[in-house]
This record gives C-alpha cells, structure tokens and sequence, in this order.
C-alpha cells in the first residue's frame, strides 16, 4: 500500500510541477504593453485605440495585452515621445511634429496650408514619399510608424474676434512647441506661446494666454470654448495624429506579429478618421448654439503672410517634399 502510495504522490507531484510551470510559461508569454496619449476618454484617439487594443489581444490569442493611458497619464507629449526610445511605454498616438525633433523631414507635414483638406492628408499617408519618410526614421530611430489618423483643420479662437492676418497681430497664442505651429502667427505678428496640452484650459481662463489655435473636435473635448468667445475658422493646418511602436517592442515582433499590429492600427485609424470628420461637419452651428462668434475669414491674407514671412526652405523643408506632397491623391 505503501508503495502504491508513494507512486500516487510522485505522480499528483508531477501534474502539479507540470501545471506549475505551463502557468509560469503562459504568463511569461503574455506581454503587458502600454499605449500612451493625451487626449480625452470621449475622444475617437481614445475609443479607438481601445478598440485596437481588444482587438490586437483577441488575433493574438491573448498574447499581447494592451493597457491605454489617456489624458496624459503617463506624461506630456514630449514625455510620451520620449518613452518610446526610453522603454517606459510601448506604443503611443502623437503628432509627427514631435517625432520632426529627432526626424526634421516629418515636420513638413505642419507647414501651413500644405494640405487642401482632410482627404488630401490621408492620401499622403499612403503616398510614397511618406513611406520613404517612414522607413527613415525607422531607420534612424527604431520606431515604427504604422498609421495615420486624421485628426481636423486647426482653427484659432480667442476673447475678441478677427477677421484675417492683420488682426492677429499683438494676440498672445497658445501653440504647441513645434515651429511650423508657430509659423503661422509669427507670420502675422502674434504672439505664440508654447504651453503643455493639458494646461491650455487654465492658461485661457487666467488670461495667461488671450488665443489658441486646434480642431473644433478638440475645442469641444477640451471644453476650451467655456473659456473664449470666437472662433475664426483660419483652417491654417490640416492635423494628423501617428500611431508610432517602440524599438523595444517592434524588434521582437514576428513579421507575422508585425502585420497584425499594422492592421489593426490602420484600422482603428479609419475608424476615428471618420468619426473626427463627422463630428466637425456638425460643430460649427453647435458652437453658434452655445453662443460663440464664428468668424470666416480672409485665409488668403494668412497663406500670403506665412510665403512671405515663413517661406519653406526657411524652415528646413524641400520643395522636392513639398511637389510630392501636392501631387499626393
């Protein structure tokens, strides 16, 4: 009986040790990833990434398990952007303007009035020129850009409304800190200050800064019409956002593995693209409603000023880039 025992007992002790460690295999195998923005929760940037999430984890049969931290959370773009070559996050949404500091030929991207409209910005996503753009960075960085999403025309607002370049002059902006940002006010004798996303609200209310320029989605998200009175529809920039992969992450991923990250992200892409472009259609007489000026203005004054003032070469960019973008379809 012993004997029999012993048997029953090394045998219960191996099923054990052999569940034991296919647990600790399973978990090893599953990768806990960050993806970091700035935006809000009611934001598609959000929502969408969300959506990718999910949907990376379920064609990976749970291998890749996504956390997303909106409204910077785990840091200011700068931060975020950073965090990709540091390794504190995996992957992040962000404007290419700030990938332009360590990669300058993105910049072109925000000269002002590069692009006609929305449509014209995703045509240069999947133009060559951009790839090209892609892979050189990649290739200088190790991250991986794998879509693109619209992200809405930046209008400016401000306490006291104006009508083309000129009245722009003297007005203390808000931008972000990118110099094609810039170019536009300074092109007009503004004012541009450069304040972090996320304290913009607060910076309007206490008068630090009288302006600021962004979509009219994110004018609604970011509630920054509680705190300014008119809303002139320069369209100055034509904005996209970048879903960019951490080195760290992309290097290991299997060509496979690789597809499917770049799937799923173009798709969650599209998704938020169509939804940005819905809701901006529908704003302008929602923010007349709520009692905001809207103002058309001359954008021929602004475009003339910006060639004069702020020409392209000026800021590092090529016309060759610049041919290949307008051809873009």
């Amino acid at each position: 009986m012993s004997k029999r025992f012993a048997l029953k007992t090394l045998a219960a002790l191996g099923v054990m040790a052999m569940g034991t460690l296919l647990m600790s295999t399973g978990a090893q195998a599953q990768q806990k990833l960050k993806w970091a923005h700035v935006y809000e929760t009611s934001e598609p940037y959000h929502t969408e990434s969300v959506w990718a999430a999910e949907e990376i984890k379920k064609r990976s049969n749970g291998k890749f398990d996504i956390q997303v931290f909106p409204a910077s959370t785990l840091g200011k773009e700068t931060d975020i952007n950073q965090g990709l070559t540091l390794g504190t996050v995996d992957m992040i949404i962000s404007g290419p303007s700030f990938a332009a500091r360590t990669y300058p030929r993105f910049g072109i991207a925000y000269y002002p009035f590069i692009f006609r409209d929305g449509d014209h910005l995703i045509a240069y996503s999947k133009s060559p020129v951009f790839q090209e753009m892609v892979n050189e960075f990649r290739a200088k960085t190790g991250i991986q850009v794998t879509a693109y999403t619209y992200y809405g025309a930046r209008h400016t607002t401000a306490q006291k409304p104006f009508t083309n370049c000129a009245g722009m002059k003297g007005i203390k902006i808000r931008v972000p800190d990118v110099p094609a940002y810039r170019a536009t006010p300074e092109a007009c004798g503004a004012n541009p200050t450069p304040i972090a996303f996320a304290e913009v609200y607060l910076a309007l209310q206490n008068g630090t800064v009288e302006a600021q320029e962004n979509p009219l989605t994110t004018i609604e998200a970011k509630k920054f019409f509680e705190v300014q009175k008119a809303i002139m529809l320069t369209g100055h920039i034509v904005d996209g956002l970048t879903t960019q992969i951490a080195p760290h992450l992309w290097n290991k991923l299997s060509d496979a593995e690789k597809k499917m990250f770049t799937d799923v992200t173009q798709e969650a892409a599209v998704r938020a693209t169509a939804k940005i472009k819905a809701r901006e259609a529908e704003l302008v007489d929602e923010f007349k409603k709520k009692g905001l000026q809207i103002v058309q203005v001359d954008r021929k004054s602004f475009q003339d000023a910006v060639l004069k003032n702020k020409p392209l070469t000026s800021m590092g960019f090529t016309q060759s880039d610049f041919d290949k973008i307008q051809a873009a379809k």
